[in-house]
């Protein structure tokens, strides 16, 4: 079991012509359920400023229009991912394994990655890498 887990999350776009990224969270969290729980707050956190619910007394009136039924719907996509509790123990049960998880969902102009993986996991490639042994020359 691995007890320790590093939690990011980035938004990429395009500027200037280059793909960027802008890093819209970390988070160390020293448990599994706090690693699963800071995943879907971001999610959430992200959703609401994507896409606040109607009627929120800080919004001007007429802020928000709706937008096609085409329309990539990240806010929707996050909030169903918040809400999948079968999915939310697949991605709980790959952490617990060691495994990287990569959840990523994108609009036409932005792409949102949430990553996850053990600590211990990075620990063991890092030192299972093959790191070239200096010899001295005789």
């Amino acid at each position: 079991m691995h007890d320790e887990f590093l939690c990011h999350v980035t938004a990429y776009g395009i500027c200037g012509g280059r793909r960027v990224g802008v890093p819209l969270g970390t988070y160390r969290a020293p448990t599994l359920p706090l690693a699963m729980w800071w995943l879907r707050d971001r999610a959430s956190w992200i959703a609401e400023r994507l896409d606040p619910r109607p009627g929120i007394p800080y919004l001007p009136e007429h802020a928000i229009t709706p937008v096609a039924d085409t329309f990539p719907d990240v806010p929707g996509v996050l909030r169903a991912w918040c809400g999948d509790t079968e999915r939310q123990e697949q991605v709980a049960e790959e952490l617990a394994t060691g495994k990287l998880v990569r959840l990523i969902t994108r609009d036409d102009t932005t792409e949102y990655e949430f990553l996850a993986e053990s600590v211990d996991a990075v620990r063991m490639h890092r030192t299972g890498a093959s790191v070239p042994a200096l010899v001295p020359r005789p």
